[in-house]
């Protein structure tokens, strides 16, 4: 069954490329979160994630999903850290599976043990597979992640062809928050020649031209948090969003 929000992506998707704006509601209070979002989205964003940090709250995630809800039209995703991070507030969840991971934990223990609560919560999941990508940064370090080295093409490829074969609905490429640089762009096109499910790719995306790169290389979905947590909306976001936009319009 398709719910409201993959049924909100899949439409947009079929238009062009999408962009989501990464907010951390342990950096951002519930009203920081809310002015990031509305100008995000002002300037193109399609969707909000919330999270990034280990150890946030279901208060404080359920105090910024409501402030970003009533602050912009668009949905507002969870991007848990663990089951500590999940709220009904929220419109959906990355239901996600950290593939590369050495722990079962982040691979599908704490998943199994969070699966029923979610459901009893009514939350809509968007079942996602997880492939950290070298220097992998924080995530790396606490996803005890054998990263992928930027060179394993066939690496990638195999991890993600998986978990489409495994039904999930999206792969996610991630350099890590804060990354020196982006997926490089062999390892999306490698990935995307094999996929038939969207490509997401974040982490190091810090320029319109950075962003240019990865999605002609064959991303659908960009991530980005850091130009907007360090910049604003202004000034490298708005020409992130200005590249993503430009493609909708070939």
């Amino acid at each position: 069954m398709t719910g409201r929000v993959a049924a909100y992506l899949d439409a947009r998707l079929r238009r062009g490329p999408l962009h989501f704006t990464l907010i951390d509601p342990e950096k951002s209070d519930a009203a920081q979160a809310a002015g990031l979002a509305r100008g995000a989205v002002a300037a193109g964003s399609d969707a909000i994630l919330l999270g990034g940090s280990t150890g946030i709250s279901p208060e404080r995630m359920g105090a910024a999903a409501r402030a970003v809800r009533a602050a912009v039209p668009v949905p507002a995703i969870i991007f848990p850290e663990g089951p500590g991070s999940i709220s009904p507030d929220a419109d959906a969840l990355l239901f996600m599976s950290l593939l590369n991971s050495r722990s079962p934990e982040l691979v599908i223990r704490s998943q199994a043990r969070a699966a029923e609560a979610i459901r009893r919560l009514g939350i809509e999941t968007l079942a996602l597979g997880y492939l950290v990508v070298a220097p992998g940064m924080r995530v790396g370090e606490v996803g005890r992640a054998d990263l992928l080295d930027r060179s394993d093409l066939a690496g990638a490829r195999g991890y993600a062809l998986a978990a489409e074969m495994f039904g999930m609905r999206f792969v996610y490429l991630e350099a890590g928050s804060g990354a020196p640089a982006p997926v490089p762009e062999a390892m999306v096109r490698a990935v995307r020649e094999v996929l038939s499910v969207p490509l997401v790719v974040g982490g190091g995306i810090r320029s319109g031209a950075d962003a240019g790169r990865i999605l002609d290389a064959g991303a659908r979905i960009l991530v980005t948090g850091t130009v907007a947590e360090e910049h604003g909306v202004e000034g490298a976001l708005a020409e992130i969003l200005m590249e993503v936009t430009r493609r909708r319009a070939r």
